[in-house]
């Protein structure tokens, strides 16, 4: 059963269809994933799975995780994260089992999941889509400010201050986004990399994580449940 994993996103190229039709797709180096911890109702409060990705040097790491991680058989791992399940899915899984992107042959849509790349200190134009000053005579070096902000500043008898969620320059970027429903284009298991449709968040030797779809339309739906009856 295919299960949250993480990966290494490598960049983007693209590849053609039988018909020749170009698509872009983002390469992931999609695990080894191991796993190291199985959490159960009885023992933790709820069930769930530990998974560890990427080779580190134990040097780096800290004793803690490095005796964590000989519990499953296995080096000093960079990244570890959990992944909630049911019991039986639970079940389904051994301390110290690794996990590669064979696991997804069978799953034609993921959802990835990775931190978007940081862009610092952006004025409202960048951060918002904010359409600017006008550029003509008369506007005087304000032609990328937000406007005026003066008739919020009363912010309807709670005080001075502008009201909460005003959309005004600041930090951008560097934030967890999830690109839901993309589509699998080819797993290569031999060389361990996941083929998908689309742009993926992060840059490039950035992690990412990747899950079989958990919100699907009927069309999406129903080539899902195709593919995995092939």
């Amino acid at each position: 059963m295919a299960t949250t994993m993480m990966g290494t996103k490598l960049g983007m190229t693209r590849v053609f269809t039988a018909e020749g039709v170009s698509v872009p797709v983002t390469v992931v180096q999609l695990g080894p994933c191991v796993v190291t911890q199985i959490k159960t109702a009885a023992k933790d409060g709820y069930d769930a799975v530990q998974l560890a990705f990427g080779e580190i040097k134990p040097r780096n790491s800290t004793m803690p995780l490095i005796g964590h991680d000989a519990k499953a058989g296995t080096a000093a791992k960079r990244y570890h994260r959990e992944f909630r399940c049911t019991a039986e899915e639970a079940a389904k899984f051994t301390l110290g089992q690794t996990l590669t992107v064979s696991e997804f042959e069978k799953v034609a849509f993921v959802d990835a999941i990775g931190i978007s790349k940081g862009k610092g200190f952006q004025g409202t134009m960048k951060r918002h889509h904010f359409k600017g000053m006008f550029a003509s005579h008369g506007t005087e070096r304000k032609h990328r400010s937000p406007g005026s902000i003066g008739s919020l500043c009363s912010n309807r008898g709670y005080g001075g201050g502008l009201k909460k969620g005003k959309r005004m320059a600041g930090h951008m970027g560097h934030v967890r986004v999830t690109c839901r429903s993309l589509d699998v284009v080819r797993v290569d298991a031999e060389n361990g990399l996941l083929l998908i449709k689309g742009a993926v968040p992060g840059p490039a030797r950035g992690m990412v994580m990747v899950r079989p779809s958990i919100r699907l339309y009927k069309t999406k739906a129903k080539k899902q449940a195709e593919k995995a009856k092939a």
